[in-house]
């Protein structure tokens, strides 16, 4: 398979996966085009590997998690109130999405490597092992990682649900 071949079959994939990974579309763009741009330039190599495109992810992982060292930190906004401001979520015309909008929310404003670490976990079905190998880390730090972010999600909804509670 040619690398524009690639580019044609699997860029609508690789950006979804990077917008996960990022909770930002615009930085998932940013990391997916800088992705693309290195892989063509080894394509030949990563061409002849096993699973191209679960390289090009990993690439899109280690740029995500490197992106705030070599640039300048580009936080998640968050109201002034913190967590709590996030209780209620963003007027949806829909009405259908509030719940996906307000865990979209919780998970953007956990740290990177526990955003990854969520996205890697549950939108890619990953074990802790593979999680361990795309990272680079150990399997422990992984669960770490996996264990705070569920621990702060689940506090982060339960003061939702405290505070929906109280404004009945």
């Amino acid at each position: 398979m040619t690398f524009d071949e690639f580019v044609a079959a699997r860029f609508a994939a690789l950006l979804r996966y990077a917008s996960v990974v990022t909770w930002d579309l615009h930085l998932a763009e940013d990391i997916t085009h800088n992705v693309l741009v290195r892989a063509q330039g080894r394509w030949a190599r990563i061409a002849r590997l096993e699973a191209p495109e679960a390289y090009v992810k990993r690439m899109i992982v280690n740029e995500f998690l490197s992106w705030r060292r070599r640039r300048a930190a580009r936080l998640v906004p968050l109201p002034p109130a913190g967590l709590e401001a996030l209780a209620v979520p963003a007027p949806d015309p829909a009405g259908m999405h509030d719940e996906r909008d307000a865990m979209m929310r919780l998970i953007a404003a956990l740290p990177r490597q526990q955003r990854a670490v969520v996205a890697l976990r549950f939108y890619e079905d990953q074990s802790v092992e593979e999680i361990a190998e795309v990272l680079g880390c150990r399997q422990v730090t992984v669960r770490t990682h996996l264990s705070r972010a569920l621990t702060a999600l689940r506090a982060a909804l339960s003061a939702t649900a405290t505070s929906a509670g109280g404004q009945r």
